[in-house]
């Protein structure tokens, strides 16, 4: 008697998806080994109520970008940039208000899907021309 064996094809193991806290530590370690200086916001995480009351007596705002560089570019005052990881990730009502102000206000302000996109985002916002005084 003979079996019939089915062949089952190897599929690829699942490319692991880095959380949006490893995406921004590979973008604010990067930008530190250029020598830029890097802000990131206190926004997002669990603590407990009287740490996240305190936080929002300091000015912690829902929605504050994750990076800002204070460095200015072209017409630009400074970079910000809010974090999600490359995929999955969502960007809040509280997130898209605060960008758009931002950027009325003269900012250069985006959302990057993972550490590439904001090294990109980033690199294309050096480029940027000074305007003449």
């Amino acid at each position: 008697m003979t079996r019939i064996v089915k062949a089952t094809l190897k599929s690829k193991p699942k490319e692991k998806i880095l959380t949006e806290r490893q995406e921004q530590i590979r973008f604010v370690t990067w930008l530190k080994s250029q020598g830029f200086r890097v802000s990131g916001s206190a926004n997002g995480g669990t603590r407990p109520y009287i740490e996240a009351a305190i936080f929002k007596l300091m000015g912690v705002s829902p929605g504050f970008p994750d990076i800002e560089i204070p460095l200015p570019s072209g017409q630009f005052h400074g970079f910000y940039v809010e974090m999600k990881r490359t995929k999955g990730g969502k960007v809040s009502p509280q997130q898209l208000d605060w960008l758009c102000y931002l950027r009325e206000k003269g900012y250069y302000a985006e959302v990057a899907y993972g550490f590439e996109e904001a090294k990109k985002l980033f690199l294309h916002y050096l480029s940027f021309t000074p305007i003449a005084a």
